[in-house]
């Protein structure tokens, strides 16, 4: 199955690195105008030298959002579809309850649902015009506990499959599907990278035995997963959420 962008404008959040970055370069391999959304200016950059165009911008404002969108349709002229791979867990670790402060939780929030929800209502005009594409990147995490163990970033993700499955209901008659890719732990950022350490020899093996395919994901794995819900072979396809994560035991 061949997916062809060709003609198609896609915005792409988080796309500095990791997940979004892969995706945004998937969808430029197949074909699509591709624009870079991130509040890492820098990490840009390499994008732009491949033919993207860079629009950094914090997005979990709902001003930034618009903004960065809207200089997107001003570069661009149209948007067809926008996948929104911003989020991470902003440097927390997993800590006891009492512990969390209230910008703790709230900049995850605004990190991992905010983001998706400012750049979906600031694109759905567009969005609507084309009948476009909406999808977003969760987690296993907005599925069940985390094993981060951070309880901001366990609920955002499931905030996050909620207002998927919220667009999908109400962009669907406009012709927009709105899905999202709900990853199992992959080796994508330095945070990742960090997680993976700290769970130690032991802790690593016990992930890996527990992963029907016996080994981590990669960027490039949500990525494929990502743009065939992107693609116009997945038209038919709306409100659902694809766990990537080489199957659970």
């Amino acid at each position: 199955m061949i997916c062809d962008f060709t003609g198609k404008v896609f915005a792409v959040t988080g796309a500095a690195q990791g997940i979004g970055a892969a995706i945004a370069r998937l969808l430029a391999q197949s074909g699509a105008t591709v624009a870079a959304l991130d509040i890492d200016a820098a990490g840009l950059e390499p994008l732009t030298a491949e033919g993207m165009t860079a629009h950094p911008a914090d997005l979990g404002s709902r001003a930034g959002a618009q903004a960065a969108i809207a200089s997107v349709l001003d570069r661009h002229g149209r948007l067809d579809g926008l996948v929104t791979a911003a989020g991470g867990v902003r440097g927390q670790t997993g800590r006891p309850l009492e512990e969390i402060t209230e910008d703790d939780w709230r900049v995850i929030f605004a990190a991992n649902v905010d983001a998706a929800m400012w750049c979906a209502q600031a694109a759905a005009p567009a969005l609507k015009r084309q009948g476009g594409r909406i999808v977003t990147i969760a987690s296993g995490a907005g599925l069940r506990p985390s094993l981060t163990g951070i309880q901001a970033y366990t609920s955002a993700k499931h905030a996050l499959v909620g207002l998927t499955r919220q667009l999908a209901l109400e962009l669907g008659p406009q012709g927009v599907t709105v899905n999202s890719v709900a990853p199992g732990f992959v080796l994508s950022n330095p945070t990742t990278g960090r997680q993976w350490e700290a769970l130690g020899p032991e802790g690593q093996r016990a992930l890996l035995a527990g992963i029907h395919t016996r080994r981590l994901g990669t960027a490039e794995d949500i990525a494929h997963a990502a743009v065939f819900l992107a693609s116009d072979q997945a038209a038919w396809i709306t409100g659902q959420v694809l766990s990537v994560d080489g199957g659970r035991a």
